[in-house]
């Protein structure tokens, strides 16, 4: 009993150069030894793991995809108008929404809301494109930025004028 712990024991070892290995077994080597004896004094298998600890482990954070793939990680994009076009939206809403089909400077056309109320855009018009979806319009990921490049702000806008590159009203 005690000569087969100390068997174990030695092959636990692998360092130890002592020749008890071989007096104890000297038929046996190294390489023709299981792979359970390296741990025999250990309670558990190397990768197992215990019913509580799999329930208690938190599960890998997973990354979701992108809702606006073509701006590639980036928040903004230049591009060119190639196209305006009004598009009505989904079931319960009716108007006319106006888009715009943007070539960027990647090389990738897609198609971006135009928001606000008028526009000065046309062919070949240079405009910034962010992210951010119409709810009621399918396929459209993308907004125009109003008041940069070729793109003017929306005029005589009062309440969220950030939103619609309009300047500050004149105090009188």
């Amino acid at each position: 009993m005690f000569s087969a712990l100390r068997l174990t024991a030695q092959v636990a070892r692998p360092w130890s150069t002592s020749s008890l290995l071989q007096r104890a077994a000297p038929s046996v080597t190294r390489t023709a030894i299981p792979f359970a004896f390296s741990r025999s004094f250990h309670p558990s298998p190397s990768a197992a793991t215990t019913l509580n600890q799999a329930t208690r482990r938190k599960p890998k954070l997973r990354v979701k995809p992108s809702k606006s793939p073509l701006l590639e990680g980036n928040t903004h994009k230049k591009g060119v108008v190639s196209q305006i076009f009004i598009a009505k939206p989904k079931k319960p809403n009716s108007a006319k929404r106006k888009v715009a089909k943007v070539k960027l400077s990647t090389g990738k056309t897609v198609q971006a809301y135009v928001p606000g109320e008028g526009h000065n855009l046309q062919d070949h018009s240079v405009v910034l494109i962010r992210g951010g979806r119409t709810q009621d319009l399918p396929g459209v990921r993308y907004k125009v930025v109003r008041g940069t490049l070729d793109f003017s702000g929306v005029v005589g806008r009062v309440t969220a004028r950030s939103k619609y590159g309009a300047k500050r009203p004149k105090q009188q």
